[in-house]
């Protein structure tokens, strides 16, 4: 039915909260689970609680289990998003302007992620997809 993502995390209001504001969504809530929806009302993060969570050192230090990559249209309005929500940018971009680029954050559990821009829209790979048979 669906393919979710989930993160542990000590804190799981702060946790969820950041990933809800990312998305424009908003949580469903219990003790022990947090599921996060997208504006549109798909679920597509989950948070599950880890009360000795250890964040990855990463990229300099121990490697991440798994990250997300956002692919955005304005990435200096999302990077001030994020950072606005507690996320925390662990490798810049050289440009910001560029065509094509990313940058490394650290959502406020210590997940990393990565905000990207200059990537093919949806109808170009589906396109791709089409002219491969």
């Amino acid at each position: 039915m669906r393919q979710v993502v989930v993160f542990d995390a000590a804190d799981l209001a702060t946790e969820s909260a950041f990933w809800a504001g990312m998305f424009g969504g908003r949580v469903l809530e219990d003790d022990a689970w947090h599921t996060v929806f997208d504006a549109d009302g798909r679920w597509v993060i989950g948070i599950q609680l880890a009360p000795n969570h250890v964040p990855p050192d990463w990229p300099e230090g121990s490697p991440q289990q798994v990250h997300l990559d956002l692919h955005v249209d304005d990435p200096a309005s999302c990077h001030a998003e994020a950072i606005a929500r507690g996320a925390r940018l662990l490798q810049s971009a050289d440009d910001l302007t560029a065509a094509e680029g990313h940058q490394v954050y650290a959502d406020p559990a210590g997940h990393p992620f990565c905000i990207g821009w200059g990537h093919p829209d949806d109808e170009a790979i589906r396109q791709v997809l089409r002219d491969q048979g």
